[in-house]
């Protein structure tokens, strides 16, 4: 198959370009001059002259176009030309998702969030699928070979507790910019964030119980967006989806916070971030390369889901465990439907439990190892490119 391939310099699209030519397809790369979503006319040119081969019959060259990301102009070009036109989304939430042009017919759209899927389906998205993330199996199994083959196949820990992350203790922590809530309207808003904090695997945003229509209609009052009509966005979503983000900006902290009182922890993250007790920001570390020798060399790897991921399997999930790295993370429906909780991860259920595990596998070295060592099996059985590639490019 003859794939074109969108590169924006995601982090993992030589992995999947990798993975693509070894399942033996043919994989060209092109890049645009990417400023918003509209179709220019350089972009139109641009995409017609690839997918169109010039000669008499005009015949399409490539089979199909794949990005990873959902981009309105991409699909709306591909319309255009009769070419089709593979998404594979790793963002949540990606509101390009909201675009008039989702069901253009030559879409293919992949989410990894079984809950988001069922919710576009109950929109009326007809285009889109569901498909868990991946990762390069093959690269990072020789990897994990040559970090223990430094060490005559021992692994030398190089940090006890490890979170590698973005706090988002910066703009796009939205909720904290807003300084004109009435004041019982946001006690009780703080009160649910407080409240979510404590619960793994349930969200309280969308349970009647806890936000009612009347919370998010007052809060659309003081939160204003601007609509360019190209778009046909839930923006009650995106009020739940900031309330979502600022519960992660807390329990991340938080959860670090109760790590660095008792344990060597860390955190990859922005080096600009506020500062946290007991806890060594130790900057970002490269996708390909830093980032799976901090996860192989971890004694334990947190993950602490965003919390608009509502059920999904987590990227890092999957590339923590594809690096032979040890895994505790919160709960979350599809971690558990994947993965058998205390053989190939551990799952926590709190804040509280998740401390209180980390404190058990600390202790407990030869468990700790054969959970990493069942884990990084499965998802090299289940989540590499090579095994979900076939299903998304089968058109």
């Amino acid at each position: 198959m003859r794939i074109l391939y969108y590169d924006w310099d995601e982090f993992n699209g030589e992995d999947c370009r990798d993975a693509m030519r070894r399942l033996g397809h043919c994989v060209d790369t092109f890049k645009l001059n990417m400023k918003g979503y509209d179709l220019t006319d350089e972009i139109d040119s641009k995409i017609r002259s690839l997918v169109l081969k010039e000669d008499d019959n005009r015949k399409r060259y490539y089979d199909l176009l794949f990005s990873f990301d959902f981009y309105p102009n991409i699909s709306e070009a591909c319309q255009k030309y009769d070419m089709r036109y593979v998404s594979w989304v790793f963002d949540c939430p990606h509101y390009t998702l909201d675009s008039h042009h989702v069901n253009n017919p030559v879409n293919r759209i992949f989410v990894f969030d079984k809950i988001l899927y069922e919710n576009m389906r109950k929109k009326g998205v007809t285009t889109v699928g569901y498909s868990p993330l991946a990762v390069n199996e093959k690269r990072l199994a020789k990897l994990c070979e040559e970090l223990d083959a430094q060490t005559d196949g021992n692994i030398v820990y190089e940090h006890e507790v490890c979170f590698l992350g973005n706090l988002y203790d910066n703009e796009f922590n939205f909720y904290d910019q807003v300084k004109y809530l009435p004041e019982e309207l946001k006690g009780y808003i703080d009160i649910v964030l407080k409240a979510q904090e404590k619960i793994f695997g349930h969200d309280l945003f969308t349970d009647e119980k806890a936000i009612r229509e009347e919370h998010i209609k007052r809060l659309r009052k003081y939160i204003k967006f601007e609509d360019s009509g190209k778009y046909e966005i839930d923006y009650d979503e995106v009020i739940r989806d900031i309330l979502r983000k600022k519960v992660t900006v807390n329990e991340r902290r938080n959860i670090m916070e109760m790590m660095g009182k008792y344990f060597d922890t860390v955190i990859y993250t922005n080096p600009d971030a506020r500062p946290i007790e007991g806890v060594n920001n130790l900057g970002l570390a490269n996708y390909t390369t830093k980032m799976p020798r901090v996860f192989h060399r971890s004694k334990i790897n947190l993950n602490i889901s965003l919390r608009s991921i509502l059920s999904g399997v987590p990227l890092r999930v999957v590339d923590i465990l594809a690096a032979g790295g040890f895994l505790i993370t919160n709960y979350q429906a599809e971690i558990a439907e994947y993965f058998v909780d205390g053989k190939e991860l551990v799952i926590a259920y709190t804040p509280e439990d998740m401390v209180e595990k980390t404190a058990y596998y600390l202790s407990h070295d030869e468990e700790r190892k054969e959970i990493a060592k069942n884990g990084k099996k499965k998802v090299y059985e289940k989540f590499a490119y090579t095994k979900l590639l076939p299903e998304i490019l089968d058109l």
